[in-house]
């Protein structure tokens, strides 16, 4: 019975071994975020938000699409780019450009926001902005860590899961910590909600009675009683 639920507990921790393998192959696999291209006019606003965790990596870069295939980008097509964290520290700000990048580790946990805007012009002008944003794994540039650390191809797959699977470790246990918050402010509001329904009755049960201590005094001074 005991070798019997020994191998049972191996057999379960294989699978799970390999179960994460597959995941981290299948994250590993799938192709990179594609860059996000929008218009944008002049005197206009375009907010982009991303939710990222503490102490981790980001990397975007931005650029005006030139109109023309032949000629220099117009002054028209130029943006202000500002990027914010959470409590509204600024992480990049570039005035007046037609491309730039940027690159930062998380100090705050949160939703960042990159805004991009245009300047008003007259007449009116539209431009087409690339917008990319990658977080955590997806944000090291794994050719230069090949280049630097003049590993294989095999080494660098082997690397890309490790990290992978550091980072669906650390994801587990990011949203573990909302669950865990969103269940508090559960349990609050409840408690909140009971609490303001015990007080709305008990108004309600104080107005009745008044309404009845007057209308007896109402009916007793027309000696209606």
């Amino acid at each position: 019975m005991a070798e019997r639920t020994m191998m049972g507990r191996r057999c379960a921790i294989l699978r799970a071994y390999l179960f994460t393998f597959a995941l981290a192959s299948f994250l590993a696999a799938a192709p990179p975020a594609c860059a996000l291209r929008f218009e944008l006019q002049s005197g206009n606003t375009k907010c982009i938000s991303e939710d990222i965790k503490l102490h981790a990596m980001s990397v975007g870069k931005y650029a005006v699409v030139n109109p023309s295939d032949s000629g220099p980008l117009l002054d028209s097509h130029k943006i202000t780019v500002r990027v914010t964290s959470p409590y509204g520290n600024s992480i990049h700000y570039a005035d007046l450009v037609d491309s730039g990048n940027f690159a930062f580790t998380s100090n705050e946990e949160g939703d960042y926001l990159a805004c991009l805007w245009a300047p008003d012009h007259k007449p009116p002008a539209t431009m087409v902005v690339e917008f990319e944003w990658r977080t955590g794994v997806t944000a090291k540039d794994w050719p230069n860590v090949a280049k630097k650390g003049q590993i294989d191809v095999m080494e660098l797959e082997l690397k890309k899961l490790e990290d992978t699977i550091k980072s669906i470790h650390d994801e587990m246990f990011y949203l573990r910590e909302r669950e865990e918050q969103m269940q508090d402010m559960n349990r609050s509001t409840n408690s909140r909600m009971a609490w303001l329904s015990f007080l709305s009755l008990a108004v309600c049960l104080s107005v009745a009675g008044l309404q009845l201590w007057h209308l007896k005094t109402f009916f007793e001074r027309k000696k209606l009683l």
